[in-house]
């Protein structure tokens, strides 16, 4: 779908008007909601917007703010991380000067919960995520899982091992993004799953293979391009890469209940009290932003009822580790000791 055309749909909601929203009746949504359901937002929000998904994430606050003229946003932008440090260190300052937090990483969003400013969601929001990512004082908005792009005429799926673990002693070779923050919160999930000895001696042994590039869109094209065999990366590159080039040579595959695929999301924090803030977030959540960042974005919804990204295997179909995502926040000692081991 064309950002114009987002636009319009949301805008022709606002042009039907608005049916009154009732939170009892919200919490026992199990699905998603049209925005033609949903509250007119009124007032003045500051929202803290860490960077992603190529402009997508504007598109759906261009949407909103088309559809709601009384709403006053003010967006500040930066990484998710440096903007999570923010709120922490206003927060310490007793100062308050956003009202909602949007980060790539749940790793930002364990930094900001974990320092208290979090404000608690209503069950009506989380009642409409799915089982798994229901959190009392965030909200997740959309998925990303690690997989292993694999390069289809050089690699069979049979010499894949279904334990990430085991890559660290394999002969295929390896792209990887060590730079990059996907990755290290990947590497954080592994620490916190593996221990921290076990995941020393991967990044040590991952690194006497590896070939480097700068983000994991990179890495994607360098399976593609045969330059690797493998790869680490967020789902949505490859999928991305094949939307534009269906007969691409790569595939995916998927590790088995270790951080190799793990689901990790991006999420959204209320960090001031009342109304306003939390409205925003339903909208985040409704049928219509759901299915355009799974459509556009080719992230996975989180929402009961909306589609995932075509040529995604099913969450169903995936064995994630168990893990409470706010702990991706402790990412120093990974930082650490990836530069200890050299790979930084």
């Amino acid at each position: 779908m064309q950002r114009r055309t987002f636009l319009q749909g949301l805008a022709a909601a606002g042009v039907l008007g608005c049916v009154p929203f009732s939170l009892a009746q919200a919490a026992s949504v199990v699905g998603s909601v049209s925005v033609e359901s949903l509250p007119k937002l009124e007032g003045d929000l500051t929202l803290y917007l860490g960077r992603g998904e190529g402009g997508l994430y504007e598109n759906v606050l261009d949407a909103i703010k088309k559809r709601n003229p009384k709403l006053n946003l003010k967006i500040r932008r930066g990484g998710s991380a440096a903007l999570a440090n923010t709120i922490v260190a206003e927060t310490k300052a007793g100062v308050k000067r956003a009202d909602l937090f949007w980060a790539v990483d749940t790793g930002s969003i364990g930094m900001v919960t974990d320092s208290g400013a979090a404000k608690p969601l209503p069950a009506s929001i989380t009642n409409q995520l799915k089982p798994g990512f229901q959190y009392p004082s965030w909200s997740p908005v959309t998925g990303r899982v690690r997989t292993l792009p694999y390069n289809t005429e050089r690699v069979t799926p049979e010499q894949i091992p279904d334990s990430v673990m085991a890559l660290a002693d394999s002969d295929l070779k390896i792209g990887w993004a060590p730079a990059y923050s996907s990755f290290q919160s990947f590497v954080t999930a592994m620490r916190v799953l593996e221990g921290e000895k076990a995941t020393r001696m991967w990044l040590k042994g991952i690194n006497r293979n590896a070939k480097k590039y700068a983000g994991e869109l990179g890495v994607v094209m360098g399976v593609e391009r045969g330059e690797v065999d493998i790869g680490f990366a967020n789902h949505y590159y490859t999928l991305r890469l094949k939307s534009g080039k269906p007969d691409a040579n790569v595939a995916l595959a998927y590790t088995n209940n270790d951080a190799g695929c793990l689901v990790n999301a991006s999420g959204i924090v209320a960090l001031s009290d009342g109304d306003l803030p939390v409205n925003f977030i339903r909208y985040l959540l409704t049928h219509e932003v759901q299915s355009y960042l799974a459509r556009e974005a080719y992230e996975i919804p989180m929402v009961q009822d909306v589609a995932a990204p075509e040529g995604l295997a099913s969450l169903t179909s995936l064995s994630p580790p168990e893990l409470d995502l706010r702990k991706l926040a402790d990412l120093r000692p990974t930082l650490n000791m990836m530069r200890d081991v050299g790979v930084l």
